[in-house]
């Protein structure tokens, strides 16, 4: 049923959102030296390692490490950047890796695959044994905001209550959270 909703959800949007998909790329093709897209190795289920694309928002010799990592991670955004990062709109070529079943919709977000911290905590909980996530528990429990143990700890939650209302509560939970742009730290 989920795998179902995830196909459905990922082929509408990609048909709702292609015009301004095609925009975002322009924007960025325009604006910036480099690819559109970034392609970076995450985490998936039972920690098996896949290619997650998003829209490019950081120059293309950012070091690869989560942001909160970087000293100054500001001066790696890209212009069209700092509109797409605090929106999420960075985020929406993540549709294809829901259609093709490498994440879903709802789960935990993919750890970066040297996030050995939380791949490890992720492990030792069992959550490493869901698919990973658009958007999840976590997100709309503080984001970027959230020390990595206390992220876990949303993610087990999630683990242990998975179900479509827990789902559509956090689906219309992020879409709050865009909207306000709330728990964007970079």
């Amino acid at each position: 049923m989920k795998r179902a909703f995830d196909i459905a959800v990922s082929l509408v949007a990609f048909t709702v959102l292609l015009l301004p998909l095609l925009l975002i790329a322009a924007g960025i093709k325009l604006t910036s030296k480099g690819p559109v897209l970034y392609w970076s190795d995450r985490v998936g289920k039972d920690n098996a390692i896949f290619k997650m694309p998003k829209f490019r928002t950081m120059r293309t010799d950012t070091p690869a490490v989560a942001t909160h990592l970087l000293t100054d991670p500001e001066a790696y955004v890209t212009g069209i950047g700092r509109i797409l990062r605090p929106s999420s709109l960075d985020e929406l070529p993540q549709l294809f890796s829901i259609l093709v079943g490498d994440m879903s919709v709802v789960g935990p977000r993919p750890a970066l695959y040297n996030q050995d911290d939380l791949i490890a905590l992720r492990t030792a909980r069992g959550i490493h044994r869901l698919v990973p996530g658009l958007t999840g528990w976590a997100q709309i429990n503080g984001r970027d905001e959230l020390p990595i143990p206390v992220k876990v700890e949303f993610d087990y939650y999630y683990l242990l209550h998975q179900s479509f209302r827990l789902d559509m509560k956090i689906i219309l939970g992020t879409i709050m959270k865009v909207v306000f742009r709330e728990g964007v730290t970079h």
